[in-house]
């Protein structure tokens, strides 16, 4: 065997993928598309992208409804072979964090292996919180299985 024959080295298949739009809910179907797709492409099977894109809406949906005027909303999203992260982000009018007793968490809660929102100081740059949700989604994880 010459040099690059044989056996390849065991991969992991690992990926991100980000974008930044208006934080307008005329945005919400592009962003339930890109998640449907990226999800589709990391090879995770149709209930699972259904699980996965549902709780991006939750979360993007909220965000969208106290976003201050011309804030935008940046989605990421993280994969590997057993897993999705996604982050949403934006700048938001309130300083509440999002209600995490409100019936949207529970079901982001219920889709997803775990949640977490994050609410930063007042910036008078931006006129508003920078807020940041964080969900994760594993594959056989205890809230999907």
């Amino acid at each position: 065997m010459s040099k690059g024959e044989g056996t390849p080295p065991a991969t992991t298949r690992t990926g991100t993928i980000s974008v930044r739009v208006p934080a307008v809910s005329e945005q919400l179907a592009m962003l339930r598309a890109l998640a449907e797709t990226v999800v589709l492409m990391a090879d995770f099977g149709i209930d699972e992208v259904t699980d996965i894109r549902l709780a991006l809406d939750e979360v993007a949906s909220a965000l969208v409804l106290d976003a201050v005027d011309g804030a935008e909303l940046e989605c990421a999203f993280g994969f590997e072979d057993d897993a999705v992260e996604v982050r949403v982000s934006t700048v938001t009018v309130s300083d509440a964090s999002p209600d995490e007793s409100g019936f949207g968490w529970h079901i982001v809660a219920t889709l997803t292996d775990s949640v977490s929102a994050t609410r930063g100081a007042h910036d008078s740059a931006v006129g508003g919180y920078p807020t940041v949700v964080d969900f994760r989604w594993v594959r056989g994880g205890s809230n999907n299985e």
